[in-house]
């Protein structure tokens, strides 16, 4: 898992030199900046083609392919994909609930590279118990249990890339 780092648009880190006495400053903006992204990124239905956000003039912008959405135009918006299946019975996943990918991103069961996973075959989770993170544009997103059960399966490998609503675990529901 690589480590958590803000960048300018070319990819190169902030130089600070011009301000070294904002320097500490500059990166906390820059951190919580990195969070607010992070919250905004596992709100939206589908990834963003392009996400783009200015400081001076305060601007933020997000870009998806296609045409504009029906909620743009006034009609319902989509639903978030998450919890039960719903051909449950059609797909062998009758009485199975699923926890999935809050945004498109990698995949990782464990905090860093050789650590125990979050969340494994037979473990009790809870609401807000986190049991994964997808990277995304260089953030870190948790991924948390939104219903309470027993982890029966893992969908998802270590490292493996994911798509927004990606089911990564299988969940025996409580008391089912």
């Amino acid at each position: 898992m690589t480590s958590r780092r803000v960048l300018n648009g070319d990819g190169t880190e902030p130089r600070f030199e011009e301000f070294p006495e904002r320097a500490s400053e500059i990166r906390a903006l820059l951190e919580e900046t990195r969070h607010a992204m992070a919250r905004l990124l596992a709100d939206v239905p589908k990834a963003p083609r392009r996400l783009r956000l200015q400081a001076g003039e305060v601007a933020v912008e997000v870009e998806w392919d296609g045409a504009p959405s029906e909620t743009a135009a006034g009609g319902p918006s989509p639903a978030p994909v998450s919890g039960q299946a719903a051909g449950g019975a059609a797909d062998g996943t009758a009485g199975q609930a699923f926890l999935t990918a809050p945004t498109v991103g990698v995949f990782y069961r464990s905090p860093q590279p050789g650590a125990p996973p979050f969340a494994s075959v037979g473990d009790h989770v809870r609401p807000g118990q986190q049991v994964g993170i997808v990277e995304a544009m260089k953030l870190m997103i948790p991924v948390e249990a939104d219903k309470e059960g027993t982890v029966t399966e893992v969908l998802a490998e270590d490292g493996e890339a994911v798509e927004y609503g990606a089911r990564l675990f299988a969940l025996a529901p409580e008391g089912g």
